[in-house]
């Protein structure tokens, strides 16, 4: 589709791919560390930013599709710096053997992308007794960012390069109670509703980067707040746009009706990571704008 195609004033578009976006920097000496990489969405980001010269520490749930990745990745860019670690975002136990194993690796870390995710068509919970989506996508990935923040910290300190958080959030966020999150639904989930159940760990990915942003940027306007000022990281949250990939494997219909509708309104997995891509290699994105920003909701929109 034409509008599909427009080029906006980047001079990328909703069809550019994350390689056409990162084309020409340079990232080596980067590390990040990406959930969810072993397929998908998450596994694109990884080879591009392999491709690009960041060392990029694989968080999956399945370790051998982690490690077919991996070597897919390798056999493609040879050299590239690729780590696979175990980690199930819906056990608390699991996140923080991830953060041990990874802090015994003894890399800094510049880049963390919440990106793994589960949308489920039953009420289940997780090992520790929560609503398995609320658990995995949000629970898992916010106990994650703040057992690595003190490394990032640390990384942006000592090189003067800003850090980057990225949480993966969805439109889907607008589809939860009216009140917002309702936590007895998570530790008690009556009546049950999976689009809502999946909608508020969404919204829970947007409230996690605003309060990152707030407590780690110097935003002038909410001076009253206690603040770590002066902290050299970024957070931002990104709806990636309609793509197909596994996160719909749990809800048969909607799985099919992606699929049926894919070919006019979603992005293949190259187009819609372009956008991570653009939030997150450094010199990209702030560099551009050439001014502070405090943080940003972003949409990946096919125009």
């Amino acid at each position: 589709m034409c509008w599909f195609n427009r080029k906006g004033p980047s001079g990328f578009s909703g069809a550019s791919t994350a390689e056409e976006v990162t084309a020409g920097v340079d990232a080596r000496g980067l590390v990040a560390v990406i959930t969810g990489a072993s397929s998908g969405i998450g596994l694109e980001t990884a080879r591009v930013m392999a491709l690009r010269g960041v060392r990029v520490v694989m968080a999956v749930r399945n370790v051998a599709a982690g490690h077919r990745a991996s070597e897919a990745i390798r056999a493609e860019i040879p050299g590239a710096g690729i780590h696979v670690l175990e980690m199930d975002l819906s056990s608390m136990d699991s996140v923080r053997r991830f953060a041990t194993e990874f802090e015994a690796l003894n890399l800094p870390l510049n880049i963390l992308i919440n990106n793994a995710g589960i949308m489920t068509r039953n009420c289940t919970r997780s090992i520790d007794g929560l609503e398995l989506q609320f658990a995995t996508n949000h629970i898992g990935h916010f106990l994650l960012t703040n057992l690595l923040l003190e490394n990032m910290k640390r990384t942006s300190s000592e090189t003067g390069v800003e850090g980057r958080i990225v949480n993966v959030s969805s439109s889907a966020h607008f589809v939860t109670y009216p009140k917002g999150i309702c936590f007895d639904k998570v530790k008690e989930p009556s009546r049950f509703i999976s689009l809502i159940a999946y909608g508020q760990s969404k919204l829970a990915n947007i409230l996690h980067s605003t309060e990152l942003s707030r407590v780690l940027k110097n935003n002038r306007e909410t001076v009253e707040y206690e603040q770590e000022d002066g902290v050299n990281i970024s957070a931002n949250a990104v709806h990636p746009g309609v793509v197909t990939t596994n996160l719909f494997r749990h809800r048969t219909i909607i799985n099919a009706l992606v699929k049926s509708i894919g070919r006019f309104v979603h992005k293949t997995v190259e187009q819609v990571w372009n956008i991570l891509c653009v939030s997150n290699l450094m010199v990209l994105l702030y560099r551009v704008l050439q001014r502070h920003v405090m943080w940003h909701y972003i949409l990946n929109s096919p125009g």
